[in-house]
């Protein structure tokens, strides 16, 4: 199973197995990663999935639709390039070793 590395808002470092097809907003609650609220589930429409992306992971990853950068506008910490909607990420072995920061502030 492909690895993401959650950096928690204290600094803290988890690891945590993901199976492909997997969101990386899913593996958060399911393995009760703190930081990442995903009120809405994971329909795209809420933004409190938000995460940054380490500079070392983004070569794998899809880019962001339009739904998706029109939702990153709204989110409650701070936009920047390396934003993204953890929900929007599914896992998959490519995207093995993903580092994503959990942000300050959700929602």
């Amino acid at each position: 199973m492909p690895i993401v590395t959650y950096i928690l808002r204290d600094g803290a470092r988890r690891d945590v197995d993901v199976p492909d097809g997997t969101s990386v907003m899913e593996a958060a609650i399911h393995n009760n990663v703190r930081g990442i609220d995903a009120e809405c589930g994971g329909c795209l429409s809420c933004a409190t999935c938000h995460v940054y992306i380490d500079a070392s992971s983004t070569a794998n990853l899809p880019l962001p639709d339009e739904s998706e950068l029109e939702l990153l506008d709204g989110v409650a910490d701070e936009r920047r390039p390396e934003s993204r909607l953890s929900c929007q990420l599914v896992m998959s072995a490519a995207m093995n070793g993903l580092v994503v920061q959990v942000p300050q502030r959700q929602g």
